[in-house]
């Protein structure tokens, strides 16, 4: 079967056939990588499909995935992708309120689970919801059901002709997936997607991510979300290994063994290592310390196709061997390609990588799109500092009178799920979906964000700000993690500012500082010094009404977890606002 594949389900025969790797997909068990073959792959999905079958799931029943990533995770969702079941991936970090309420939304009936601790978070949904069967386990859990036990059962009892008959009647426009939105406000909103709805984004991802199965893929990006997922089909469209990462603490260590070509990425994971790598430049001394830095300033000066002229790239040649090539040893010495999504990415990350020779691409686009509507590539003039490059093959891009950015293609969605009434107020009569983002054309070819549509506020003097430009300006100092512009309908902007504690721990022993505790240093006279000090550099960039006036040093980082940040690492402002409000008062006084 070498036919170029058109339901999602058949990209496992057509791995197999045109491909036929030892390592398909690859996880960690025990310390050594589990590999999975072409044909192990194969096998085991259609063996999941058939366990399916026999307790009862058909075409069309919605079936939940809850884990981490992991070759698990992979090979369920082929299983129940191949009976034209629906998969509803749901994040693992939420609570069991949004989960009851995805469930019950979406009319789950069976779950699978990869730990205990989210097994004890859903565990009582069974007696509490009547159409929810029951939960399967891919770690041994007291309660649950052991999801190879359906692998076994699919092996006895194979319903070969059921699984074929039920492919049969799988059109390519039909439901493939449901994803349900993290949201910034509100209960999450079930995002329709179908099998052309996926298969749109391979034609741009081939000029985008030219990848062949000589490359190796590392794979941490939640699996719940449909960029890591697009990505995976893609992989196995071309060829490429998947090898699931361990979990992030151990990431560095993954990608020395792994040594990947490719690893897609969110902006904050490369914001935490470039400031890792500062830091410990910071720690060096005498020669060692001033060539650090020189190869890092010329690295953040960087232009594309040889802009800089000569002289420069001889530096940077000379750079690379000295300095960057350590770097390189640190995600595995092989990386060609990062592509970074879900936010804004900092240009200067963008350069300073692309100059150590890790290029990174930013793209655009969201669940409601499939989800690329823009990438940089990697060709001679495919990409574009501080833009999400060019729109995708195949998608069509226009601006609203607002500035809002409009999408339509096959890769926009079929709607939500249950909320018809929602879905016309994103996607109007003529089948344009309007994105919520504000952006704008650089040299007539590259898309450019310039701040999300509902975020823009007024201050009480009629001025517009667009924090997420301010934010991302401000987040270039290594002294500020994470940070909210924030003063709608006030007199003048104010911030929350994250520190970057183990920058400022750095500084504090360079200048004699007795370091405590993260949260008594953020009321430290000298420490609120150094940050009024950065906040006035960074300030002098913008107009006199955008100034960040008033600031206040939050105690500890945000996190999921926390309330403060989506599962895809966005801010999520209300709750910030509500959660800290004591801290905008004392800002608004």
């Amino acid at each position: 079967m070498n036919a170029t594949p058109s339901r999602i389900f058949e990209l496992a025969e057509y791995t197999r056939q045109n491909f036929n790797k030892k390592d398909v997909l690859a996880g960690k068990q025990n310390g050594i990588w589990r590999k999975y073959s072409a044909e192990e792959y194969v096998n085991t999905t259609d063996a999941i499909g058939y366990g399916l079958l026999n307790i009862g799931i058909d075409r069309g029943d919605k079936i939940a995935v809850i884990s981490a990533n992991r070759p698990e995770w992979s090979l369920v969702d082929m299983g129940i992708n191949k009976i034209g079941a629906i998969n509803v991936p749901i994040y693992p970090n939420i609570t069991t309120a949004d989960y009851e309420y995805i469930i019950k939304d979406a009319g789950v009936k069976i779950l699978f689970v990869g730990s205990e601790e989210i097994f004890e978070k859903v565990q009582m949904l069974v007696d509490k919801i009547d159409f929810l069967q029951a939960i399967y386990a891919f770690d041994e859990i007291e309660g649950a059901k052991d999801w190879n036990d359906l692998i076994k059962d699919g092996n006895s009892n194979p319903q070969a002709s059921k699984m074929k008959a039920n492919q049969l009647e799988v059109k390519s426009s039909d439901l493939f997936t449901l994803i349900y939105t993290s949201g910034t406000t509100g209960n999450p909103k079930g995002v329709m997607l179908s099998h052309d709805n996926l298969y749109s984004q391979f034609a741009g991802l081939k000029d985008s991510l030219p990848l062949d199965n000589t490359d190796t893929a590392i794979s941490f990006l939640p699996l719940c979300h449909v960029f890591e997922r697009v990505v995976e089909y893609y992989y196995l469209f071309r060829g490429t290994s998947i090898y699931y990462a361990e979990n992030i603490e151990k990431i560095g260590d993954n990608l020395k063994e792994i040594k990947p070509t490719v690893m897609p990425t969110v902006p904050r994971l490369l914001e935490k290592v470039y400031d890792k790598i500062v830091a410990k430049g910071s720690e060096l001394t005498g020669l060692k310390k001033s060539l650090f830095f020189w190869a890092l300033n010329l690295g953040l000066k960087h232009e594309l196709d040889g802009k800089n002229g000569w002289w420069y790239e001889t530096q940077l040649k000379l750079a690379n061997k000295l300095i960057f090539s350590k770097w390189r040893e640190a995600v595995g010495g092989n990386m060609k390609y990062i592509f970074s999504g879900a936010a804004a990415l900092q240009p200067r990350l963008a350069r300073v990588f692309t100059a150590a020779q890790m290029p990174v691409f930013e793209g655009y686009g969201l669940s409601e799109t499939s989800p690329v509507i823009s990438v940089n590539t990697p060709e001679p003039g495919g990409k574009y500092y501080g833009t999400v490059g060019k729109v995708m093959t195949g998608v069509e891009v226009k601006f609203g009178d607002d500035g809002e950015i409009l999408c339509k293609g096959h890769n926009v969605m079929m709607g939500y799920y249950n909320k018809p009434e929602l879905t016309a107020e994103v996607i109007d009569e003529e089948g344009w979906f309007h994105t919520g983002d504000i952006g704008t054309m650089v040299e007539g070819v590259y898309l450019k964000i310039t701040d999300r549509k509902k975020e823009i506020f007024k201050t009480s003097g009629g001025k517009y700000i667009a924090p997420q430009v301010m934010e991302n300006k401000f987040k270039e100092s290594r002294f500020i993690e994470q940070i909210m512009v924030l003063g709608e309908g006030e007199k003048m902007p104010g911030a929350f500012i994250v520190p970057d504690f183990q920058a400022l721990r750095v500084w504090c022993e360079y200048n004699q500082i007795d370091y405590t505790t993260d949260a008594q240093m953020t009321e430290h006279p000298d420490v609120l010094k150094k940050y009024d000090e950065e906040v006035s550099h960074y300030n002098e960039q913008f107009a006199p009404y955008e100034q960040v006036k008033k600031f206040v040093l939050m105690k500890e980082s945000w996190s999921v977890d926390g309330g403060e940040l989506t599962a895809t690492m966005k801010l999520k402002r209300k709750p910030v606002l509500s959660k800290y409000d004591d801290k905008y008062k004392e800002i608004y006084s």
